[in-house]
């Protein structure tokens, strides 16, 4: 079976693999590892969530630079029974000479030194392009692990390393022939950083894998589930796909490259115009700096008033945009105007379009690869490479009009979608600059509905968004005036969704809302001015709470998204159940904790008396003297569907109180694909959302 898989790894062949040179001496180090399990944040960013995902990047993005330099094109993500991790690339192989200056392994370099790698010393030393900034990846996941294992199929031989927090358990050594060549790297995460445990989300490493094969067209990612497979951790196995076992697993393989992520985006869009432009070509921005810049640009309208952009360099997501969105951003509104005045689309006396009306309703993927990359901050949100500017706004520029030139009638579809665009921009004007001028909104008197708090300190301060005047009563009256301020809503506002800022603010409900954020909205937004720093949307617990929270969410993710991304943005988590046995009462936030209180108090689920909507009054203590055994045992237990429900002592204890409440802070962890839902769920699509509640409706919590 292992020289099947080698046969099958050979045939699948890296495009590049006998070419560049890799061997020990590619190897560039800078530094020891010591640092990493004292402050693992450092490197990771947190030892949440997020922080565990971002061991399997690291190392698949080492096979991902493989690929990218042209000498892989198969890559093998597996989840392993155990919490462990393998993943397979069909590159080089990591080199496992003596590196002349560590005295061991090249390997045991890699894995266990702080920055070193092949990407520090140019294209000599072994990548062209990586999407790697400090080198960290494979020594930092091996120093936050419990065990390590690297299996290199190389040069016709396997050679074979394990490590234990970090450290090596014995030296590199050769283990097998084989025929492959690639890397096998198997990793499992320690409980002791990873306090929160090993819970591998599938859905969240899907679809990283799923963008990441856009990226890198032509190259095949398949992800493996195989944590119930018991004898999925055998090397001799070089995919484990070979292996024979059914195991759940995706696979990704796009020729289209941006194109084709273009499309998956739009798929529940209405598109404007057919034909998705797409460009791929090298720039060299200069003899002086002949580093060449690959530029890979994909675009299509859609009908929306909503832009998506989406950036990447070196495969890392720009969340924050950057040089090259600025080159590209320029071009596209440069390009728009010459073509639409060159084939008469726009008349003499209208006016040129702007960067806001170019950008509605796009949908746009840019990719960008340079050999010397650099990024403003530690995060990599915001590319600062200046050629990036230059050799997108040529290489999209130049081809973005010979693409109108070629596609008139697509041509004229995003002319005439531009054209309503400027123009709904104009006669929005009017009603926009009455409502946004400068200090409109600052002068504004705080709406009457509006219980303000008593402190001027944003730090302190906390705004209740409620649902209607009852709840807006109860929580008034069960604050803590000094930093606890409530504001009540009158029904559902606004689906902002596909609403022009004008007819926003010309909803009552909506404009109130911004007065009391403080930070104004559109151009004149400032969330430095931000009067609380918590904002707790508190709705009811039926369909039509969780459709207000909806509604607010989409207005606070469209049009105050530095407020979600800031961490001002909770959901209040009020109890679903009062349980009352005599003078004891417990409140329960699940169907489970409910049973868990009823046995804590020595009553059976059977037992409980159902005390159903609205409170519930307990039996006087002196007749329950005198009822029989089996009533005392019962409990009564009220089931709360609203906010208006509970009384004001309630509602602070369970609710309000910091001390003993449950908040839930809103984060945008995928920014796309939260985009997506929310078009899906609030956009014009009925059929896409008709589908969405399909798929999902097991999901559901009913209360019926």
């Amino acid at each position: 079976m292992a020289k099947k898989a080698e046969k099958e790894a050979e045939k699948r062949g890296a495009k590049g693999a006998a070419g560049h040179a890799y061997d020990a001496s590619s190897i560039t180090v800078l530094e020891g590892l010591e640092p990493v399990r004292k402050r693992p944040g450092m490197y990771i960013g947190t030892t949440g969530p997020e922080g565990l995902h971002h061991l399997i990047w690291e190392i698949f993005d080492n096979a991902r630079d493989e690929a990218m330099g042209g000498f892989a094109n198969d890559i093998e993500v597996a989840l392993l029974p155990g919490g462990y991790v393998r993943v397979v690339d069909n590159g080089r192989g990591i080199p496992v000479g003596i590196h002349p200056k560590t005295k061991v392994s090249a390997l045991e370099t890699i894995m266990t030194t702080l920055h070193a790698g092949g990407k520090f010393g140019g294209a000599d030393s072994g990548y062209k392009v990586s999407g790697g900034l400090h080198g960290v990846g494979a020594s930092v996941v091996n120093a936050l692990s419990t065990h390590a294992k690297a299996i290199i199929h190389k040069d016709g031989e396997i050679w074979m390393q394990e490590y234990k927090i970090g450290k090596p358990v014995a030296k590199t050594k050769k283990i097998g022939s084989t025929k492959a060549h690639g890397s096998i790297v198997e990793f499992r995460p320690d409980e002791t950083i990873f306090t929160a445990g090993i819970e591998w989300n599938w859905e969240k490493i899907v679809a990283h894998l799923r963008q990441q094969a856009y990226l890198v067209k032509g190259t095949r990612i398949a992800v493996l589930d195989a944590r119930e497979v018991t004898e999925a951790a055998n090397d001799d196995w070089f995919y484990l796909r070979d292996s024979g076992l059914e195991i759940p697993s995706m696979t990704f393989y796009f020729e289209g490259g941006l194109k084709s992520l273009v499309a998956f985006y739009n798929q529940h869009q209405e598109v404007v115009h057919k034909n998705i432009f797409y460009v791929d070509k090298e720039f060299t921005p200069s003899e002086a700096n002949a580093n060449p810049v690959q530029v890979e640009v994909s675009l299509q309208y859609v009908d929306d008033i909503t832009p998506r952009i989406l950036a990447f360099a070196n495969n890392t997501y720009n969340s924050e945009g950057g040089t090259h969105v600025t080159g590209f951003k320029t071009a596209l509104t440069r390009t728009l105007n010459a073509y639409g005045r060159s084939a008469n689309l726009i008349k003499e006396k209208d006016e040129n379009f702007t960067g806001d009306d170019v950008l509605e309703g796009l949908t746009a993927v840019i990719s960008v690869k340079l050999p010397e990359i650099q990024f403003e901050g530690q995060t990599k949100a915001k590319l600062g490479s200046v050629e990036a500017q230059g050799a997108t706004a040529s290489v999209f520029g130049d081809a973005f009009g010979a693409f109108l030139e070629e596609n008139p009638d697509d041509a004229k579809a995003i002319i005439n979608k531009v054209l309503l665009a400027l123009k709904a921009r104009k006669a929005a004007k009017a009603a926009k600059d009455s409502v946004l001028r400068k200090g409109a909104l600052e002068g504004a008197a705080l709406p009457g509905k509006l219980a303000d708090c008593q402190t001027k300190s944003a730090e302190e301060s906390e705004l209740f968004v409620v649902e209607g005047d009852s709840a807006g009563g109860t929580a008034k009256t069960g604050r803590d005036r000094r930093t606890q301020a409530i504001l009540p809503l009158r029904g559902k506002i606004l689906n902002i969704e596909r609403a022009r800022i004008d007819r926003m603010l010309a909803s009552e409900q909506i404009k109130n809302l911004v007065v009391a954020l403080g930070t104004a909205i559109g151009d004149v937004f400032d969330i430095s001015k931000l009067r609380y720093h918590k904002i707790i949307i508190a709705t009811d617990a039926d369909v039509d709470g969780a459709h207000i929270r909806t509604l607010l969410l989409t207005l606070l993710y469209r049009h105050f998204r530095a407020i979600i991304d800031g961490g001002f943005v909770y959901i209040a988590q009020p109890p679903l159940y009062k349980i009352t046995k005599g003078k004891a009462v417990a409140y329960a936030y699940s169907d489970a904790e409910k049973a868990a209180a009823l046995k804590e108090m020595g009553v059976a689920p059977e037992e409980a008396v159902e005390g159903g909507e609205g409170e519930a009054e307990e039996a006087p203590e002196a007749e329950e003297e005198v009822v029989s055994k089996k009533k005392a045992t019962r409990a009564n237990v009220q089931r709360y569907k609203g906010l208006g429900e509970m009384n004001a002592s309630e509602l602070w204890e369970t609710t309000m109180d910091p001390a003993r409440r449950v908040l839930k802070r809103v984060t945008v962890e995928d920014a796309e694909a939260a985009d997506r839902i929310f078009d899906v769920l609030m956009g014009t699509d009925v059929a896409s959302r008709k589908s969405f509640i399909q798929s999902n409706a097991k999901l559901a919590t009913l209360d019926i």
